[in-house]
């Protein structure tokens, strides 16, 4: 590793960090997790010494490789290096890096650009899930260049619809992993739902909040972190996902009645510290949570009529629209959304 690796550094959603081909990194994960700690410059709060932005929503890594699966291009794993502890974690998806990987693999050569547009079919290797990507690829090259907006990120981009199918279970084995519409954890009515990724949806009013406290607040305010985080710890081994003390899984998400005309407001956390926005796959669980009926999510939404539902989801710097679809029995059966990607960075990261 001494000369170098090479790697892109490219913003995905609201979040941004390091795309890798697979090939390029160690096959050994104890030396690859050692590698990115030090290419990112964890554990230190300031991530100095290395490439990360101090947050963990800058402290990201996607490592793509072309796929062997049938009806597959390229094979996505998503990893969390954590800011201050000397963790990186592949716990959950990121749907938000996800937008990146399209254009990546096609700037990488591991797929042909089909057109003007490049659908990119994505296996997400965290979950075993697949997602659709729609690249714009005119004169076979990704375009970074659009008029797409979404909150969180400042000016335009080229649009990238992302659409997710069979994510309900992806890390818990069920949407709801105990079977419960509602389960009471340290005397909170909660929400246990995994659609894309694990959550615990529960009202911020049972918990001190308003859920519209803006990021700092929440920050700043330790007893209601404590108080979160005992729920979280024990909601973990209910959502069969074991001791999730050092885990990034399961979010805490507080909902409170829509404020601007959305479906919900929500305040995530990730896990101990509040999100600027909300993770792609956090707002399709949100929004699956304002279906189910009698959740905390579902006596505080605004539900639009129809089996086709937009629901938008409000969080401190904006709003992220779900689109879900669902069958005659009421399930959920797709959810897609619109993200930007732009290319930042490429060239030789020396650890």
């Amino acid at each position: 590793m001494s000369d170098g690796v090479r790697c892109m550094w490219m913003r995905g959603g609201t979040s941004k960090g390091g795309f890798f081909v697979a090939d390029d990194l160690p096959t050994d994960i104890a030396a690859r997790d050692a590698f990115l700690l030090r290419a990112m410059g964890s554990p230190d709060p300031r991530q100095i010494d290395g490439m990360g932005g101090a947050d963990p929503l800058t402290s990201k890594v996607a490592v793509v490789a072309k796929s062997a699966r049938d009806g597959v291009d390229v094979d996505y794993l998503f990893l969390q290096v954590f800011v201050d502890q000397a963790i990186v974690s592949d716990a959950q998806n990121c749907g938000n890096m996800l937008a990146g990987v399209g254009p990546f693999a096609i700037e990488r050569a591991l797929i042909p650009p089909a057109g003007d547009e490049t659908r990119v079919a994505i296996y997400m290797v965290n979950t075993g899930q697949i997602a659709i990507a729609t690249c714009r690829t005119p004169n076979g090259v990704p375009t970074y260049e659009g008029s797409a907006s979404i909150d969180g990120v400042p000016g335009t981009a080229a649009p990238i619809p992302l659409e997710f199918r069979d994510t309900a279970g992806s890390s818990c084995g069920a949407l709801l992993p105990t079977g419960n519409t509602v389960d009471l954890i340290e005397g909170v009515a909660c929400t246990l739902i995994d659609n894309g990724m694990p959550c615990v949806v529960l009202k911020a009013a049972d918990v001190g909040a308003t859920g519209y406290e803006d990021r700092d607040m929440l920050d700043a305010d330790a007893a209601l972190k404590a108080r979160i985080e005992a729920i979280r710890l024990v909601a973990g081994p209910m959502m069969n996902l074991g001791d999730v003390a050092e885990k990034s899984v399961p979010k805490i998400m507080l909902v409170a009645p829509p404020r601007y005309g959305g479906a919900v407001t929500v305040r995530s956390f990730i896990p101990h510290r509040a999100h600027a926005t909300i993770g792609v796959l956090g707002a399709v669980s949100v929004a699956t949570a304002c279906l189910v009926d009698g959740s905390p999510a579902a006596a505080v939404a605004a539900i639009p009529a129809g089996a086709r539902k937009t629901l938008s989801v409000e969080h401190p710097t904006g709003e992220m629209s779900c689109v879900l679809e669902m069958d005659d029995s009421g399930a959920v059966v797709s959810a897609a959304l619109l993200r930007t990607a732009r290319k930042l960075m490429d060239g030789t990261l020396f650890p």
